[in-house]
């Protein structure tokens, strides 16, 4: 067997093992956090760089979305997956969302970061929110939240140099970024907060 070959060989095995190594890494980062965790905005915090409304998603049908249209209303962002733990939360945001909408947006966004529990397509995701959690909320394509393939979206969520302030990216599935009405970065809550939770309440004036 040639030398290049070896090397080659060698370099893929190389580059699966460190692969492998950074999902469980994840994977025991996510298990280990706090559930509960959560920050927000503090009163010194630097102007950002971009707001929301510099963004344009995909929608889980694909056709583009500019965040813009969400001008004036807070926005609740979550990274979502259909075989959570977490993912019986559909119905607590699908409810918010309905009693609050003239005020409030949900926004989901299906990820397979956290222990493969979003590995379906756009269409299986949005017949399955559908058909066991009613959702009307908006849905969009399926992103990552973390790694070398971040969401530029979710780099902007978890990049202070971007969003005046926070570092925190999504340790698990359904964690919530709450986004004011002028577009900035005001909240993360972790994956275990729920709309009725009263720190996310007294966050966002309810």
């Amino acid at each position: 067997m040639k030398k290049s070959l070896i090397f080659t060989l060698l370099g893929v095995t190389l580059v699966v093992a460190l692969t492998s190594f950074m999902s469980i890494t994840t994977l025991v980062k996510g298990l280990f956090s706090d559930k509960k965790a959560s920050a927000s905005a503090p009163a010194n915090a630097a102007a950002p760089t971009k707001t929301l409304y510099d963004f344009t998603m995909n929608a889980i049908d694909g056709k583009p979305v500019a965040l813009s249209a969400y001008r004036g209303k807070k926005v609740v962002i979550l990274n979502v997956a259909s075989k959570c733990g977490y993912t019986p939360q559909y119905a607590d945001w699908e409810a918010f969302y309905k009693a609050h909408k003239d005020k409030f947006v949900v926004l989901g966004f299906p990820a397979n970061n956290f222990a493969s529990q979003e590995s379906g397509s756009n269409g299986e995701i949005a017949t399955f929110c559908q058909k066991n959690y009613g959702v009307s909320f908006p849905m969009f394509e399926k992103v990552s939240v973390l790694g070398t393939d971040q969401a530029p979206l979710y780099k902007w969520l978890s990049t202070p140099a971007l969003n005046g302030w926070n570092d925190k990216a999504p340790t698990w599935n359904f964690c919530k970024y709450v986004v004011n009405e002028n577009g900035k970065l005001t909240n993360f809550f972790a994956s275990g907060v729920k709309p009725d939770d009263a720190e996310f309440k007294k966050a966002v004036g309810l």
